[in-house]
């Protein structure tokens, strides 16, 4: 049995830059790992050391993610090995064909519980866990802040609108970490050394059933137009207001 990291190494659009057109420009923004995943991580960290286990890092990317030197990056997080698919044929994929691979790395690395981040930096759909989830039949939570062993499963804690509840859960699950669950440490010097000798599995060329649609554009929305009206008093406003039907 081990715990299964789910994280993403990709550019973050705050390094992009938007031309006239509206075209995103990703070539000066540098791929690392998502920002949420070491929350993740960290959380895994911890629960694998209740259950004495390990922390299995997996991630489908393309070949950046095999780099020596993101294999690294992510290891010095707290994980203890990784299992890495680098193909750049995956940068065409869609989010469940991505679920499908990282279903397939959880299951044969004996996952009894698959942790995500609360989303991934390049596009932050908060899909993938529970796509993960519908390929293996498992159940998924998200906004989790806790996650502890108990007897034949797990007790997850989640934030819920207007406070928090506790689940308790038999058998394998997949839980998205909330941001605020940890405070993930900056890894020292020591362990950084470490991640180099901890082992990372490479996989290339790897393949996954297709998926019955495919994303054939995107458009912005068009802007309404601003009317650029001045008001001299409050009273002026609510009138203009009450004349659109806002008020």
């Amino acid at each position: 049995m081990s715990v299964v990291v789910a994280y993403k190494f990709a550019s973050n659009p705050q390094d992009a830059s938007v031309d006239a057109g509206g075209v995103i420009d990703f070539s000066r923004a540098k791929p690392s790992v998502s920002e949420y995943d070491p929350v993740a991580m960290a959380v895994g960290r911890t629960l694998a050391g209740s259950l004495g286990t390990e922390v299995v890092g997996v991630t489908v990317g393309t070949s950046a993610a095999g780099a020596k030197s993101a294999r690294s990056n992510a290891l010095a997080k707290g994980l203890d090995r990784a299992v890495i698919v680098a193909d750049d044929t995956t940068a065409t994929w869609n989010s469940t064909q991505v679920a499908r691979a990282i279903a397939s790395l959880a299951v044969a690395n004996e996952a009894q519980v698959i942790l995500t981040g609360d989303a991934s930096v390049d596009e932050s759909a908060k899909m993938v866990s529970a796509l993960v989830a519908g390929v293996l039949g498992w159940p998924a939570f998200q906004d989790v802040t806790a996650v502890a062993p108990s007897d034949g499963g797990f007790t997850l804690t989640q934030n819920v609108e207007g406070g928090s509840r506790t689940i308790e859960v038999d058998g394998p699950v997949v839980v998205a970490i909330d941001p605020d669950a940890a405070e993930p440490a900056a890894p020292s010097m020591k362990e950084i050394l470490a991640a180099a000798k901890k082992p990372a599995e490479v996989l290339e060329n790897i393949e996954v059933e297709d998926v019955p649609f495919e994303v054939l554009g995107t458009a912005k929305p068009t802007p309404t137009p601003r009317k650029h009206l001045r008001f001299d008093s409050a009273s002026e406003l609510a009138a203009a207001l009450r004349a659109d039907g806002i008020l």
